[in-house]
């Protein structure tokens, strides 16, 4: 397996949410993370565990959100806490990078901004592309993410989002 070329940027959600499901090790074939301060703090707060992963290198970034006046109607029109106007404004600097959120709010706010944005789940699909996990690995952890994370998500899309898991090829 390769080590992927992309820059991610972290919002709290998926470093998280992967270390809860005992999948952050999906993140080492990033190439680089960055992890904006207001974040790591957050991160800190609710799992300090998900920042010490020994296969995961981690990049603390200062980063003061964006006085653009589109970027704060959209923070304003979006509600988007700190740690996601941090890593948005991140986004800004390294626009190739691909922005880790699982906030539906943020990742809306990051297509509307031009940038990629994916998700815990799309890690999780991302690693059977990989040959991080196998398929019935990566059904194991969606069958047992409600238990197991406090990803929200709702429960008929994530049985959507299994079934294709079970029925097709990832792409």
């Amino acid at each position: 397996m390769s080590r992927s070329p992309a820059k991610a940027i972290c919002d709290a959600g998926p470093l998280i949410h992967l270390d809860e499901l005992g999948c952050l090790d999906l993140l080492s074939d990033f190439r680089t993370i960055l992890v904006p301060e207001q974040v790591w703090q957050e991160v800190e707060h609710h799992r300090p565990g998900a920042l010490e992963h020994p296969d995961v290198v981690m990049q603390r970034v200062s980063v003061d959100p964006s006085e653009h006046q589109g970027f704060q109607t959209l923070v304003r029109a979006l509600a988007l806490d700190l740690g996601e106007q941090a890593a948005l404004s991140l986004m800004e600097r390294y626009p190739k990078a691909i922005l880790l959120t699982d906030d539906s709010a943020a990742r809306l706010a990051a297509e509307s901004l031009g940038y990629k944005a994916h998700g815990s789940i799309g890690i999780l699909l991302r690693a059977i592309r990989r040959q991080q996990r196998t398929r019935r690995e990566v059904l194991v952890v969606l069958q047992n993410l409600p238990a197991q994370s406090s990803l929200h998500i709702r429960l008929d899309l994530l049985q959507r989002i299994i079934t294709r898991v079970e029925n097709e090829v990832v792409q």
